[in-house]
């Protein structure tokens, strides 16, 4: 359950960070927001990148870098997404 609340708020900050609407669903968003969180984390231990400035929420301690690493690798993931949602997406204007 943590994972899909944090995969949420992950995929919610990188589609506020976003410029533009992104044509897709909230369930896409929070698998792409877990996916990042693993991804980002994964990316953070590998090339060590943690920092001193962290912060405690629900008894647990999180790193801002490695928050800062999954929030921008959800960007790239939304900002995939939405491309591919508009490349292939039925509802086009058509003057």
């Amino acid at each position: 359950m943590a994972a899909i609340v944090f995969g949420a708020v992950i995929g919610v900050i990188a589609r506020i960070v976003l410029p533009g609407r992104q044509r897709i669903g909230i369930i896409l968003t929070v698998l792409i927001g877990m996916g990042a969180a693993v991804a980002g984390t994964w990316a953070a231990d590998r090339w060590d990148l943690h920092s001193d400035k962290t912060f405690e929420l629900v008894n647990r301690t999180f790193d801002w870098l490695v928050l800062g690493v999954q929030v921008g690798i959800a960007v790239v993931g939304v900002a995939i997404a939405a491309l591919l949602a508009r490349a292939f997406g039925t509802d086009r204007d058509v003057d």
